[in-house]
């Protein structure tokens, strides 16, 4: 479902957020990407749809290609449309509803039927848990309460790819389990493909498939939760995880 190939990104002042990156994900697979923070995680999971455009490689999900050194823009759309991104502040519209925010995207930008799009967005409203909040403006919501309507904003794009960009940094600590909670509901149906990138080792442990570790612009590690979490051979891995148990 998704190929990186030799990615990289150099920002102004040729500082390497990512060097020569590649791994796959198969379809329906749940990752979560891991590693110190300034590490490129973020930077990974927004070249994969470009809103952030990589300096070197090739990125594909499902038919759609995408080369940074020659493509179109018509390329990076259909990209795009494969993938839906959970960001760390929301980014809902605050001039509009919990519902209006959800059905946004499909009546904008693919051209849904508005009727059809209201019925959608307010099961999927049900399905995270606000269906009695689709009338409340952002403002009126917690933290919590607007990301699960972000995370219903991202299933309304019926995308191939779910990409959350840790999605509970910005939460109060007491919020954080109703995000949680939603995305592991999420992951056990495996109607997706899902890269979640987290601070949260245990939540990765439950609901990973796979874990990539990421340092210093890397892949410094790629295996079963087992495998990195549980029983990690690589030193940097360990010591980042000691760090983890020992600040919570």
């Amino acid at each position: 479902m998704v190929s990186v190939e030799h990615l990289t990104k150099r920002f102004d002042g040729g500082t390497d957020v990512l060097r020569d990156v590649s791994f796959t994900v198969d379809d329906h697979e749940v990752v979560a990407i891991l590693g110190p923070s300034g590490t490129g995680k973020s930077t990974l999971l927004r070249c994969l749809n470009y809103l952030c455009v990589p300096t070197e490689g090739v990125i594909t999900i499902g038919d759609a290609r995408v080369d940074a050194a020659n493509h179109t823009k018509a390329q990076v759309k259909a990209l795009r449309a494969h993938s839906a991104m959970v960001f760390q502040s929301y980014n809902l519209f605050k001039n509009k509803t919990a519902l209006e925010n959800v059905m946004a995207a499909p009546v904008l930008v693919q051209k849904r039927d508005k009727a059809q799009a209201r019925e959608q967005a307010l099961a999927l409203l049900d399905k995270v848990g606000m269906l009695d909040r689709k009338d409340y403006y952002p403002s009126k919501l917690s933290g919590g309460q607007q990301q699960r309507v972000g995370i219903a904003r991202a299933l309304a794009m019926e995308p191939d790819v779910l990409l959350f960009d840790e999605p509970t940094s910005a939460l109060d600590p007491e919020l954080v389990a109703e995000v949680l909670n939603t995305i592991r509901a999420l992951a056990e149906e495996r109607k997706s493909t899902m890269l979640i990138v987290t601070h949260e080792i245990h939540f990765a442990r439950q609901v990973a498939s796979r874990i990539l570790f990421l340092d210093g612009g890397q892949v410094a590690g790629d295996g079963t939760p087992e495998e990195i979490i549980d029983r990690p051979q690589n030193p940097r891995i360990q010591q980042f995880l000691q760090f983890i148990q020992q600040k919570g």
